[in-house]
């Protein structure tokens, strides 16, 4: 439930001008707001499931994102089922000036294309069905011009070939390997929350840039709660980030009982030493390795 200074769930994440949300819990857009950000730009909106502390503050958002004079579309990613909550939200919502598409996951691991990102949906252990995502930005190799021309490549090619794209020419296909070079360190960031322990976190998690990760519960003498309401505990989830060895990992999903996270986080910082607790509206800028701006 929301606390006086702790909204539900929900996180934004910002590229290249548009915004992409994981879920949508109450008070949402009063976080956004203070944080100055706008939900104009989301494009994509991903619901991990339907719980709802998740998407409760949906419609307030639609109808806020209408009448912000939005016109493009937004996709709605979730497990089945996202589509009949979308369709009970436009009763509090009819006359929207965007169209709402919705994509429900059949598959316990879904990967495409978003908001210029690729992200992998994998299913988790909750009571419910529910997913974690993995948010990436891949990134290829620099443009190599000695690359290009031992191969050939007329310069009328270079700028298609450069930005991704296959051509063919004079009865060859052209792909863009023929004037890249090695492929370079993208950006990762993975969200999971009311989950078990599952291997797949660690999986995905493995050298990400950030690990959002659940952590409901402090308090050894909470694990029984934890395992019978398909939760995980703060010593559980940094025994997850200690196995995958991200940059950074940061817990979300607090019970309500759990109001000072930080009285935890000594003994959690034993487990691993990257940790954070962060409170509300807690946001970080991440750049590639060599810190260059595409």
């Amino acid at each position: 439930m929301p606390l006086p200074r702790r909204w539900l769930t929900s996180c934004m994440m910002r590229y290249n001008g548009s915004s992409l949300l994981i879920d949508c819990g109450e008070g949402t857009q009063i976080a956004l707001r203070k944080l100055g950000w706008s939900c104009k730009q989301i494009d994509t909106i991903l619901i991990t499931h339907l719980h709802a502390d998740h998407i409760a503050g949906l419609p307030g958002l639609l109808l806020t994102m209408g009448n912000s004079d939005r016109t493009e579309p937004v996709t709605v990613y979730g497990p089945k089922g996202i589509d009949r909550v979308l369709q009970a939200a436009r009763v509090f919502a009819p006359e929207l000036p965007f169209r709402i598409r919705t994509v429900e996951f059949r598959d316990p691991e879904e990967t495409f294309s978003a908001s210029g990102l690729r992200i992998t949906a994998f299913r988790v252990n909750h009571r419910v069905i529910c997913y974690s995502y993995c948010v990436e930005v891949l990134r290829g190799g620099r443009f190599d011009v000695e690359k290009a021309k031992a191969n050939g490549i007329p310069l009328k090619l270079w700028n298609p070939l450069q930005k991704g794209a296959t051509v063919e020419y004079e009865g060859r296909t052209l792909t863009p390997d023929l004037v890249l070079g090695e492929k370079r360190r993208g950006i990762r960031v993975v969200y999971s929350t009311d989950t078990r322990p599952t291997p797949d976190i660690a999986r995905f998690a493995s050298d990400a840039d950030l690990l959002i990760i659940e952590g409901m519960y402090g308090d050894h003498e909470k694990d029984a709660d934890a395992r019978q309401k398909k939760h995980m505990t703060m010593p559980e989830a940094a025994a997850i980030a200690c196995k995958a060895q991200p940059r950074a990992m940061w817990y979300t999903h607090y019970s309500p009982s759990l109001l000072r996270p930080d009285d935890y986080m000594e003994e959690i910082r034993k487990i691993f030493p990257r940790a954070l607790a962060p409170r509300d509206g807690v946001s970080v800028s991440i750049p590639f390795d060599d810190d260059e701006t595409e």
